[in-house]
């Protein structure tokens, strides 16, 4: 929780997907995190698509990134967080997600807000 107190609690996040998406991230467990992905998901960052498992080790996972939501919109599918990792700090970032039907996500697009 921020001084501010505007963070959302990652459990009364709307989107159930991306509920678990921020959790997976925060808890640094890959596992998790992977059985979220639909097969074939793909992501971008700052709008060049990226190697998602090279992104991800780098990004998330080798670097202990966290999430801080602030705000989410589109029913929980679009979020404004402060994200964190050992490589670049924190900074404000926007992350959209489009789940499935099945509640995977396909694709997920981050970047600095």
């Amino acid at each position: 929780m921020t001084l501010s107190g505007m963070t959302i609690q990652t459990t009364r996040l709307s989107d159930p997907a991306v509920r678990a998406f921020v959790a997976a991230v925060n808890a640094h467990d890959r596992e998790a995190f992977m059985e979220l992905l639909a097969h074939g998901a793909t992501m971008a960052d700052d709008g060049a698509d990226r190697d998602l498992a090279d992104w991800i080790d780098r990004e998330i996972f080798s670097t202990h990134g966290h999430m801080e939501v602030d705000r989410e919109s589109n029913g929980g599918r679009a979020l404004i967080a402060r994200y964190s990792n050992d490589t670049w700090g924190e900074m404000r970032t926007r992350w959209t997600f489009t789940v499935e039907d099945d509640g995977k996500i396909s694709r997920f697009e981050t970047g600095q807000a």
